[in-house]
């Protein structure tokens, strides 16, 4: 089996703040490694490790450079996915090859109450997403992703508040889930002990490699797909707008429809990018 790792920044034990990247990035890294390490160690201690022919790590947190080359040391069956941009973003290289996905140190979505860094792909430009009219974050947007190429998410690991996002009835209650730290507010957090974290996710990595891929249930939204963001200003929507088959719905909200999802997440992308070129 491959197995797939997307990895984030904000879920990631250790963090409560985006100015921790600007004031001590070293300390930033340095807990987004040793979170990748206790994963790496998890598999390997895994009665299904010899399940596992590549392990494919994706990058995925701002610029795609939080970690080092030499992480592929740690198991000969590593691959990493470094920089930025990329087609994909947050899922590069993903195809149908793959058993299962994990998602690693991931967040509560925009304007989630006690959610630490909360925001979805963009916290200086992204009010507020839906797919089909539900309320999305990076974690429901990145598995259905997954799930229309036929590849289930598994496991996820990140704080309290996105836990209750993801194992919600219309979501995935069947992930397993290792919670990193409780928000406290946005920009604070109660991370919890190593020790407690690494336990807890060797015993979900056992848990989730012990599952057949046939058995673990797709996250996947229904075609003709609708994307719905607001922005934070009408000027983001208005540059936004300059793409392509984009529908204005009011001043700050536009509407992307397609009957391929794979249209529609690089449209996510594509459509905050164009929001960027812009003040607010």
């Amino acid at each position: 089996m491959k197995l797939y790792i997307s990895l984030d920044m904000e879920g990631i034990p250790g963090t409560f703040n985006w100015e921790n990247e600007k004031l001590d990035r070293p300390m930033v890294r340095k807990a987004i490694r040793g979170h990748i390490e206790d994963l790496i160690e998890g598999i390997r201690e895994s009665r299904h490790s010899d399940d596992i022919s590549e392990i494919v790590i994706a990058d995925s947190h701002s610029a795609g450079d939080n970690l080092d080359y030499d992480i592929t040391g740690l198991d000969e069956r590593i691959y990493l996915i470094s920089g930025s941009p990329r087609p994909y973003y947050m899922m590069p290289m993903l195809d149908s090859s793959f058993g299962q996905v994990f998602l690693l140190g991931y967040h509560a979505g925009t304007g989630a109450l006690k959610g630490n860094m909360d925001h979805t792909y963009s916290n200086s430009r992204i009010q507020k997403i839906f797919l089909n009219d539900q309320p999305m974050n990076e974690a429901l947007i990145n598995a259905a992703y997954a799930g229309f190429l036929g590849v289930p998410v598994s496991l996820v690991t990140g704080d309290l508040t996105l836990r209750s996002e993801l194992l919600r009835e219309g979501a995935m209650p069947w992930l397993k889930y290792v919670v990193t730290k409780e928000a406290h507010s946005k920009f604070s957090a109660k991370n919890y002990p190593q020790n407690v974290v690494r336990q807890s996710l060797h015993h979900e990595i056992n848990s989730a490699l012990a599952q057949n891929r046939d058995d673990i249930p797709l996250y996947a939204l229904s075609s003709p797909y609708r994307l719905k963001i607001e922005f934070h200003s009408t000027a983001m929507a208005d540059q936004a707008c300059m793409m392509p088959y984009t529908k204005r719905l009011d001043g700050r909200t536009i509407l992307y429809e397609d009957n391929d999802f794979g249209i529609i997440f690089e449209a996510i992308m594509a459509l905050v990018t164009l929001a960027s070129t812009v003040g607010i």
